[in-house]
């Protein structure tokens, strides 16, 4: 087969990248990225990579921020991973030649290391305010240079390509075991669906922030690895769990710019249109609070004054320092005609981080053998109920590392594996009738429906009736677009509004189990924390009963009946 790897990598950020260049030591690898490959949200992170760098940090220090920000849900023997490999992977960046900020002169010069909400000491390691990029062009650089990665761009991954094995004696089921093979995939471009066979999948997707009106995140967050994954069979946890950054700058001709945490690590204050402050009154960190405390902040000032937002105020602070430590964001917001110098910034809150995802190991693997799952798509257990800023882009790298290693130590036992050839299904898409275009009004209708329907019933704040509410109207649009999708050509706007509606659901059925508000996740209904029902993750897998099979469905199924083996596969 033409597009065959030992490893198959679907997204081109942080953790992607970094996966790619550690298993090229061991093998080949495809990055499938379905934008150009810098449209991620690593190139968008503008705060930085908390680590423990500083004298007067500690790793139980950033434990225990980590612990308190997630609100009792998160995996202590995860935090540990992370936190204590962390100064590992920072210097694999800096290897690689990415130029965090230093202070100081000569050899005594240090990381300039920043302070964001929910952390008790200066970590956060940054490239002014533009540290994503900084990492990302980088990574970039180092991947293409690589003569055993090959990058795709503008290819979509429609849905995995899984081998089902059972073993029966009688009407006894044994055993059973599901392994990815690979993906189909959508060539944008050239209009055609490829197949990639490949010894072990790594889905770095990133986030689903799209799926809400208002975030921060890039057009291609539309949660395409949740969905995919789901469909699949694999498990997922936490997607109740939705963090909403404060901080996004408000104005008619701004999308999705984030005004960086970090300029209130150095001492920017949330005033309303009055001038007062008002983080006093929610949290004894006031402005330093953590995301989620004041994402609510925001949302019950705005609704108490019936102002369109509040503002952000670092007006204070040395000028000169100010263009040096935020130029990307002094220059956006002069553009729009705010002087961050002079003037407070309008912001609201915003859709920026999934804290659930595919349910993976410390090794990133899924529920699905050779399937692993990295970034922000995946749920390992670091995060709980609500993320501790910057630990995101860090989580990225130590799970990259961790995957790598486990797939160089099995790599030689899977490539030698008795496995059927996966058959070749590349096609070319048909047109599906001359009127065929002029249904796309579908796809734009329920996309935008969708995310105003996220937004206002399923937001920062909830209640059963919402919820309830929220789940029958996805119902119906599912069901529509069921029902209309053989009418329409097959295109990536087509593809993501499929997931993004898979994804929004999936959503709304978590938050509705979890009865107590936690972390990110508060409902007016049952305001209190509830440790002896909901100390747990929150879980979701494909149920018997549920059919997503549609046109851009595809699945191969393998059996394995007693001693004999015979292995027939079915493309649908």
């Amino acid at each position: 087969m033409k597009n065959q790897f030992d490893y198959l990598v679907i997204g081109s950020g942080i953790a992607g990248l970094t996966f790619a260049l550690k298993a090229a030591h061991s093998g080949t690898v495809a990055i499938v990225t379905k934008k150009d490959k810098l449209e991620t949200s690593t190139n968008y992170a503008q705060g930085g990579i908390a680590s423990v760098m500083g004298a007067d940090d500690s790793f139980q220090l950033h434990i225990e921020d980590t612990f308190s920000a997630g609100d009792g849900l998160c995996h202590p023997e995860i935090v540990e991973l992370v936190v204590k490999t962390g100064p590992e992977r920072i210097h694999d960046l800096v290897e690689l030649g990415v130029a965090f900020n230093r202070s100081g002169e000569g050899p005594q010069k240090t990381f300039d290391l920043g302070r964001e909400g929910g952390h008790t000491r200066n970590r956060i390691l940054h490239a002014h305010d533009m540290t994503g990029r900084a990492v990302e062009e980088v990574l970039i650089a180092a991947a293409e240079a690589n003569p055993n990665i090959v990058i795709f761009e503008n290819h979509m991954v429609l849905d995995l390509i899984i081998q089902h094995h059972s073993m029966k004696t009688g009407s006894l089921n044994l055993y059973q075991q599901d392994v990815c093979r690979g993906a189909y995939v959508l060539d944008v471009a050239g209009n055609e669906i490829h197949t990639f066979a490949a010894n072990s999948v790594l889905l770095c997707t990133g986030g689903a922030g799209k799926v809400y009106l208002y975030t921060s995140n890039p057009d291609v967050a539309t949660g395409d690895g949740l969905a995919i994954a789901y469909r699949a069979g694999a498990m997922l946890a936490n997607l109740e769990f939705v963090q909403f950054h404060p901080t996004c700058l408000y104005h008619p001709l701004a999308k999705n710019f984030l005004i960086s945490e970090a300029v209130r690590g150095e001492g920017g204050k949330l005033i309303d249109r009055r001038g007062q402050a008002f983080m006093e009154k929610y949290h004894p960190l006031k402005d330093l609070a953590f995301r989620d405390i004041v994402a609510r902040a925001i949302d019950t000032e705005m609704k108490s004054s019936g102002d369109d937002c509040v503002f952000l105020d670092i007006s204070h602070r040395d000028q000169d320092f100010l263009k040096q430590r935020f130029p990307n964001i002094y220059q956006k917001c002069l553009s729009l005609g705010v002087d961050i110098t002079r003037d407070p910034i309008p912001v609201v809150p915003a859709a920026h981080y999934m804290c659930g995802g595919i349910v993976t190991n410390a090794k990133g693997q899924t529920t699905i053998q050779n399937l692993h799952a990295l970034g922000e798509c995946a749920c390992t257990g670091l995060h709980g109920a609500n993320r501790l800023a910057s630990n995101s882009l860090l989580e990225a790298m130590v799970f990259a590392h961790e995957a790598a290693r486990h797939c160089r130590e099995n790599i030689e036992s899977w490539r030698n594996r008795m496995l059927p050839e996966v058959p070749d299904c590349s096609a070319k898409i048909g047109q599906n009738g001359i009127h065929a275009h002029n249904e796309m009004v579908l796809v734009t209708h329920n996309w935008d429906i969708i995310r105003r329907l996220m937004w206002n019933y399923v937001g920062i704040v909830r209640t059963d009736k919402r919820l309830a509410l929220a789940l029958n109207h996805i119902a119906h649009i599912r069901m529509e677009i069921k029902e209309h999708m053989p009418k329409i050509p097959m295109n990536s706007d087509l593809v993501e509004l499929q997931g993004l509606a898979l994804v929004a659901e999936l959503i709304i059925r978590c938050a509705m189990q979890r009865t107590e508000s936690r972390g990110l996740h508060y409902n007016l209904d049952h305001p209190k924390k509830d440790d002896a029902e909901w100390l747990q993750d929150t879980l979701v897998s494909k149920r018997p009963e549920e059919d997503f099979l549609s046109s851009v469905t595809f699945k191969i199924d393998g059996q394995v009946s007693g001693p004999r083996t015979g292995l027939s596969f079915r493309h649908q």
